[in-house]
C-alpha cells in the first residue's frame, strides 16, 4: 500500500505557493480562460459558412467540443506536467527522484500542479452544459450513466497521453515538441467530428491513440446519430475499454523507457 500522505503534503505546498502571488495567480487564470473561449469560438466561426460537419450541425459539435475540453483540462490539471521529465533529463536531476522510497512514476506525477488550468476546465463545463441545453438529449438513467462514463474515460485517456509522452522522452530527451504534436493534436483531434478525419488521422486518433472514443463517439451514441462507415454505432460505450488501451500502452512505453534510462552521467 502506497502512503500518500508525502505526495498530499508537495502538492499542497504547491497549491499555496501559487495563490501566493495572487495577482500573477489571476493573471494565469485570465490567460488560460481566454485560451479556452478563442477555441471555442473557433467553433462557432466554422459554422458560420458551414450548417453542418461530419453530419454533426452545431449544438452537437458544441457537445463534442464540451466533452474533449473538460476531460483534456483536468488531465492536464493532474498529469500536464510530466512534460516537464526532459528538462529532468537535460539536467541531470532526475536522478534525485530515484533517491526517495516512492514510484518514480507517481512522483513526477505529484511534483506539481497547475491551478491555471481550472480556468480552461470552466470552459469545458460551459460549453458541456450548453451542448446538453441545444440538443434534444434523451435524458434516462443510461443516458446519465453514459455521459459520465464518457468523461471519466476521456480524463483516463487524456492523462495516459501525458504519461505515454513522458516514457518516450527517455528514448527523446529533447523530443517534447514531438511528442506534443500528439498529445495536443490528440486534443485537438478529439474536439472534432472524427467523420471527417483523413484515413492516416482514423488510424492514428481513432484507434492507436483512441481519440474518438473521449467525445466524438460517446456524443454519437447519446444522440442517436449514425456513426462513420469505420466505427459501428454503439461504439461510445467502449469508452472505458479505449481508455484500458490507452494506459496499456503508457505504461509500457513508461516502464521500457525507465529500463532504458542509465542516469544523467558526470
Amino acid at each position: 500500500m502506497v502512503d500518500l500522505t508525502p505526495y498530499r503534503a508537495v502538492l499542497a505546498s504547491r497549491v499555496r505557493a501559487q495563490r501566493t502571488y495572487r495577482a500573477n495567480f489571476l493573471l494565469d487564470l485570465s490567460s488560460s480562460l481566454l485560451v479556452g473561449l478563442v477555441e471555442l469560438a473557433e467553433v462557432w466561426v466554422v459554422f458560420r459558412s458551414v450548417d453542418s460537419l461530419g453530419g454533426l450541425d452545431l449544438a452537437a459539435v458544441v457537445l463534442v467540443f464540451g466533452l474533449a475540453d473538460l476531460s483534456f483540462s483536468l488531465a492536464d490539471l493532474a498529469f500536464g506536467h510530466c512534460d516537464t521529465l526532459p528538462t529532468y533529463l537535460r539536467a541531470g536531476t532526475l536522478d534525485v527522484f530515484y533517491l526517495r522510497p516512492q514510484p518514480l512514476l507517481l512522483q513526477l506525477i505529484t511534483s506539481d500542479i497547475s491551478l491555471r488550468r481550472l480556468a480552461r476546465a470552466a470552459v469545458g463545463v460551459a460549453a458541456l452544459v450548453a451542448g446538453l441545453a441545444m440538443n434534444d438529449v434523451p435524458w434516462s438513467a443510461g443516458a446519465v450513466a453514459l455521459l459520465v462514463l464518457a468523461v471519466v474515460s476521456g480524463i483516463a485517456t487524456f492523462a495516459a497521453m501525458f504519461v505515454w509522452a513522458a516514457g518516450a522522452q527517455f528514448y527523446l530527451v529533447d523530443g517534447a515538441e514531438a511528442t506534443n504534436a500528439f498529445v495536443y493534436g490528440g486534443r485537438y483531434a478529439a474536439s472534432q467530428p472524427a467523420s471527417v478525419w483523413s484515413r492516416p488521422l482514423v488510424v492514428v486518433f481513432g484507434f492507436f491513440f483512441p481519440m474518438a472514443f473521449t467525445a466524438y463517439l460517446p456524443v454519437v451514441t447519446l444522440l442517436g446519430l449514425p456513426g462513420p462507415d469505420w466505427m459501428p454505432d454503439g461504439l461510445g460505450w467502449c469508452a472505458p475499454l479505449a481508455a484500458i488501451w490507452a494506459w496499456a500502452l503508457a505504461l509500457t512505453t513508461w516502464r521500457t523507457g525507465v529500463r532504458h534510462y542509465q542516469g544523467g552521467g558526470g
